[in-house]
């Protein structure tokens, strides 16, 4: 590396630590915002959050920072590897976004968080109409967005392809729609015969009331248990369970209580715990390199759904956990058999909340989310006071349920607030987690693994496997060097079958 190459990786480098200490303070006002600020505070917080995000934004829009980005891209290959990654990663993102000034960045961020403030409040009285005007501002900013943009390369095939790369690059509509399609497929048919014909499985104890302190101190031990680091990091409760990366020793997890539902809690704090894994084992210089935060959603997905359904819902970890069960929700507990827990948790109830899902009809609620916004975005639905109803049918076509009111219907998840092409992520994450178990088995006895408590072992394999190179590689070269094999949904629809076949008995 030359001198003029250092100055100007050097000049990078003391940005973006500016520009993460504006990222770090928004997420603390984030967290804050999501957990617990009261009602009435949460537009003003709203204004805070989104003045400390453009205050990062506009740290990488200055002319010498952006010059430097562009000059070192074009001797990126005299880079070392993670400064390249970093490099390739600032060029994308400058391609994008030069044409977005700070004053638009702010009046996109003030629109996301109007979304959220109006989404809680249209969520609590059941109501789209209080939301339907966000939603449209939001389509809105999401597609002047897309006219700003330019491509180093070809331009995406649709709106939608150039959203959805933001969120995992290098998949398309083309991808989803086949993977997705195989889903159904296949899967339609199954779900019928698990109806008409599987075997019935007791669930009545299920909704048995629990107490939150019961909640807190089963979410305490799982969390224990899967071995998150909490001496770099913390968890507490949230209207919507989520996860964020404040900084390389904080990661912050959450949860939701429903005292007849114990199960929600007990699975959300696995699903966010892997969430909160990923960020606490990944290689430590890539926080040095400022390349963290570079693993897309679908591979964030893959692993928290991979903890909360690979791991959390197997045979081996019901074992595990059920004496522990037994002892925090006695009243739970007192006629449950082990196997009459394991099959309750794998029980398949088509449903109609995405979070509350089965393993098994879960990718039924993408494929529903993933119609409706991919046709919002390419122009081909409207956001109008019809949308709840397009919902309702959609649920009735693929799961046969229809919601009651908006609360339970479009307006249970939060993710449109701040923008369209999120969801596919949750389900492509299933078809990566199914692919690397599959490698995973090449070198563990993963049960017994399991049965022995030993997580220590499976989070290395993780960390070595899956982890490490994540920031560092594109979706489709990443899967390929973790699995030596092509994405494909292969190996999750293999799983569904062989897993609900056995359990139901067909």
């Amino acid at each position: 590396m030359n001198e003029a190459q250092k100055k100007n990786l050097e000049l990078i480098m003391t940005t973006l630590a500016a520009s993460r200490q504006f990222d770090h303070a928004a997420k603390i006002v984030n967290f804050d915002q999501e957990t617990i600020c009261p009602p009435k505070g949460m537009a003003d917080q709203g204004e805070v959050l989104a003045m400390l995000e453009n205050q990062s934004f506009r740290l990488t829009k200055e002319p010498q920072f952006t010059a430097a980005v562009e000059a070192l891209y074009q001797e990126k290959e005299d880079l070392d590897p993670l400064d390249r990654a970093l490099i390739k990663h600032l060029h994308r993102d400058y391609s994008k976004s030069k044409n977005i000034t700070p004053d638009k960045n702010l009046e996109f961020q003030k629109i996301y968080n109007q979304g959220f403030v109006d989404w809680i409040n249209a969520k609590k009285h059941a109501d789209f109409s209080l939301f339907e005007k966000s939603l449209a501002k939001v389509r809105d900013a999401n597609l002047e967005d897309l006219s700003l943009r330019e491509y180093d390369g070809e331009k995406p095939k649709t709106k939608y392809d150039a959203l959805f790369d933001d969120y995992e690059e290098g998949m398309t509509e083309q991808d989803l729609d086949a993977a997705f399609g195989a889903f159904a497929e296949r899967m339609t048919p199954m779900l019928r015969e698990i109806k008409t014909h599987g075997k019935k499985i007791r669930t009545d104890f299920l909704t048995r009331e629990v107490t939150d302190v019961q909640q807190q101190e089963m979410a305490d031990y799982l969390l224990h248990l899967l071995k998150f680091d909490f001496e770099r990091g913390a968890w507490t409760t949230t209207e919507h369970p989520f996860t964020d990366n404040i900084g390389k020793d904080d990661a912050r997890v959450t949860t939701h209580y429903y005292p007849t539902n114990f199960l929600s809690s007990m699975f959300s704090i696995i699903h966010e715990c892997g969430h909160a894994l990923f960020m606490q084992l990944q290689p430590a210089e890539d926080y040095d390199h400022d390349i963290n935060d570079l693993q897309t959603m679908g591979m964030h997905e893959s692993v928290s759904r991979f903890y909360e359904n690979r791991i959390g819902r197997s045979r081996a970890f019901i074992s595990l956990i059920y004496p522990k069960c037994c002892e925090i929700f006695p009243q739970v507990f007192t006629d449950v058999s082990e196997e009459e827990f394991y099959e309750a948790v794998n029980v398949v109830e088509p449903s109609l909340v995405r979070t509350e899902a089965d393993e098994f009809t879960y990718t039924f609620h993408i494929i529903i989310r993933y119609e409706l916004e991919k046709r919002i975005v390419n122009g081909e639905l409207e956001v109008d006071s019809e949308l709840p109803d397009k919902w309702n049918t959609l649920y009735e076509k693929y799961l046969g349920v229809t919601p009651a009111n908006d609360r339970e219907g479009i307006l249970q998840d939060v993710h449109w607030a701040s923008g369209f092409g999120y969801f596919p992520t949750y389900a492509i994450g299933n078809m990566y987690n199914a692919m690397y178990y599959n490698r995973m088995a090449q070198d563990l006895n993963i049960e017994e693994t399991i049965r022995a408590g030993r997580f220590d072992i499976i989070n290395s394999w993780m960390a070595e496997h899956v982890f490490k190179e994540a920031n560092r590689l594109a979706p489709k070269d990443w899967i390929r060097q973790v699995t030596g094999r092509d994405f494909t949904p292969e190996d999750f629809l293999a799983y569904l079958e062989k897993k609900y076949s056995a359990l139901y008995e067909i």
